[in-house]
């Protein structure tokens, strides 16, 4: 069963294209991941998908909903959790679970147990008259997640729901996503963190409005990154990058923090061919060693990847 189905969805602001003719699919009881940066189109696909806003091109289903004519059946039957903390500070916490518990139409017999489940998805329980400004950030995910999902919708849209909260509260917050999951609910999740993205069962990369990879996560880097990737560590990870520009069996080279990495064309001996190539470019005493190449080496390569083809292209109007 298909949970999200978008056929070249464009959304324009004006001359702005937001979104560029975007094609996916997400599988009912799966994670999916929609990974970009900060102003590819991610929240303004997810607000499309929730039916707050309407595509100018395209078009989409969900749930077997048709985004166009029928977006009220859409917001009745979702989860949504925005990037911004979307309950109110200055009420306590049961206020805010029994306002959405209104907002969602939940029957009275039932508002009863699915306070109690909010209030224990956040770990709550006995803290109901707290007000909800004193909570902590990953406490605060927690509740609002638990709010948003009160009325057991059958897939949830999760706008960068971790950020700014610290790694232990990541990970929790990812446990109850897995709940989700277990519990066959549909998770259209956005994430900038690429420990999070593995978690998915598929992703799509979005850059500029365009979605420019979809694959499993581990399927997504052995499609991208054909080679032997290597670190390199000891010369000024810039001064590395610019030598192994355009050198004989060097596919890529990018500045990764401290060190370099280095996708080499060749399966053996690539990190000897690194040294050497660094060495006879006056870089001596750097060290190489093989490395797995991650979801991060790939969203790199690929945005590089982008940029190249919009340069040579003079620039994408959006």
């Amino acid at each position: 069963m298909i949970a999200v189905h978008a056929e070249n969805m464009v959304k324009r602001f004006g001359d702005f294209t937001a979104v560029d003719h975007l094609s996916l699919e997400v599988q009912e009881g799966s994670v999916f991941g929609f990974l970009g940066p900060n102003g590819a189109g991610k929240t303004t696909t997810i607000r499309m998908f929730c039916g707050l806003l309407m595509p100018t091109e395209g078009r989409a289903t969900v749930l077997g909903f048709d985004l166009a004519r029928e977006p009220e059946k859409i917001k009745e039957r979702i989860g949504y959790m925005s990037q911004k903390f979307s309950l109110y500070n200055d009420l306590t916490v049961i206020q805010n679970l029994s306002f959405y518990a209104g907002i969602y139409g939940i029957p009275r017999r039932k508002r009863a147990a699915r306070l109690d489940f909010a209030l224990r998805m956040a770990g709550l329980v006995g803290a109901e008259h707290r007000l909800t400004s004193e909570l902590s950030g990953g406490v605060k995910q927690r509740l609002a997640l638990g709010a948003a999902i009160m009325h057991e919708p059958r897939l949830v849209f999760l706008d960068e729901p971790t950020a700014g909260v610290d790694p232990g509260s990541r990970r929790a917050f990812w446990a109850l996503i897995a709940e989700l999951r277990r519990a066959g609910v549909t998770v259209f999740v956005t994430t900038h963190y690429m420990d999070e993205a593995e978690h998915c069962d598929r992703l799509v990369l979005i850059y500029s409005g365009r979605k420019i990879a979809e694959a499993a996560p581990r399927e997504l880097v052995t499609q991208v990154l054909a080679g032997t990737m290597v670190e390199v560590d000891g010369p000024p990870p810039g001064q590395v990058v610019a030598a192994l520009r355009g050198a004989p069996g060097v596919q890529r080279a990018t500045i990764f923090g401290l060190v370099s990495h280095v996708l080499v064309e060749q399966k053996s001996g690539a990190a000897a061919h690194v040294e050497e190539t660094l060495a006879h470019a006056g870089l001596g005493g750097a060290t190489a060693r093989p490395i797995r190449a991650g979801l991060e080496d790939a969203f790199i390569h690929l945005i590089e990847r982008e940029d190249e083809r919009i340069f040579r292209e003079g620039g994408r109007a959006r």
